[in-house]
């Protein structure tokens, strides 16, 4: 129903466990679909929400769900995906926000900074900046072409 979006999906577990329904035996592939910019569904039976919003699920759902939360996550720390939810020329700011919004919390601003333009290949300076957002100018990125960040953009209690 995304014709054209460009989504990136990969499997995220298969879900067998006997008593997941309890009405019969039941097998569940579940995938994870990533994409920037996704527009509203013309179904009528389907709307985007925010998982924060989510409360009542049937059966393994839930589980399901936290799983693929935990995944995006996951892939946040050692690729470059952050990026991509980013307009083509970005801030480092814009990107702290894509992570501070997967990761649900807030970011050390300096660390942030330090750590991404330190991993390999992960940004591209434009040579341009920006004042769009007040304040002094800012530099402008571009995604770099790293398929894995080193080093990775570790989760830590401590950013």
């Amino acid at each position: 129903g995304l014709p054209g979006a460009p989504v990136h999906l990969e499997q995220l577990q298969t879900y067998g466990y006997p008593d997941r329904d309890p009405r019969q035996r039941v097998l569940s592939v579940a995938y994870l679909g990533l994409a920037p910019d996704l527009p509203a569904s013309t179904e009528a039976h389907m709307s985007w929400q925010p998982v924060s919003s989510l409360r009542e699920m049937a059966f393994d759902h839930r589980r399901i769900m936290v799983d693929g939360i935990e995944r995006a996550r996951g892939k946040l720390e050692y690729t470059p995906l952050g990026a991509a939810f980013c307009p083509p020329e970005f801030t480092v700011a814009d990107l702290r926000r894509v992570y501070e919004i997967v990761w649900g919390r807030p970011l050390d601003p300096r660390n942030f900074h330090r750590k991404v333009t330190k991993a390999e290949g992960f940004l591209v300076p434009t040579g341009r900046t920006t004042t769009r957002d007040g304040g002094r100018p800012a530099k402008l990125y571009r995604r770099g072409p790293a398929v894995f960040l080193h080093p990775p953009m570790l989760r830590s209690l401590k950013e």
